[in-house]
């Protein structure tokens, strides 16, 4: 599995925690930075990480911003992008398991940093379940 990571600055320390938590899982992880806590703007890497999701060089995606939300909402802006905002165990499953998410997204200031790679773990090992929700996704496609 590929994954592309992401941060702003108000991410950073978080994203680190998260490629060495993917790295030590045996994922290949694509880190598109930022490589500080230099103050940048969380649209930029939004964009770097969907470009790599979309042309399939990696598979999904983790960003994280200081909430989770303005990266979140950065990364949805591109069609066929389901960046999720995953505050528990259950946004964790259910954002992949009926959403079909590509990006899970987090709040570095605004989450628990070991709870995130515990909800990490169930979103990665969570399979969506089409039926029903494949409809659901392919009508969010064309809008």
């Amino acid at each position: 599995m590929k994954i592309v990571i992401g941060s702003d600055h108000g991410g950073y320390i978080l994203k680190e925690k998260i490629g060495k938590f993917l790295s030590e899982r045996g994922i290949e992880v694509t880190d598109i930075g930022t490589y500080s806590e230099e103050s940048v703007d969380y649209p930029d890497f939004a964009a770097k990480a969907v470009s790599l999701i979309l042309d399939r060089t990696v598979e999904l995606g983790v960003l994280v911003c200081g909430t989770g939300i303005g990266i979140s909402i950065a990364a949805n802006r591109f069609k066929g992008i389901r960046a999720a905002i995953v505050y528990n165990s259950d946004a964790a499953r259910l954002s992949r398991e009926h959403n079909n998410a590509n990006i899970f997204a987090v709040g570095a200031r605004t989450m628990d940093h070991e709870e995130v790679l515990k909800n990490l773990e169930i979103w990665l090992n969570t399979e969506f379940s089409g039926g029903r929700h494949e409809r659901r996704i392919c009508k969010m496609d064309n809008f």
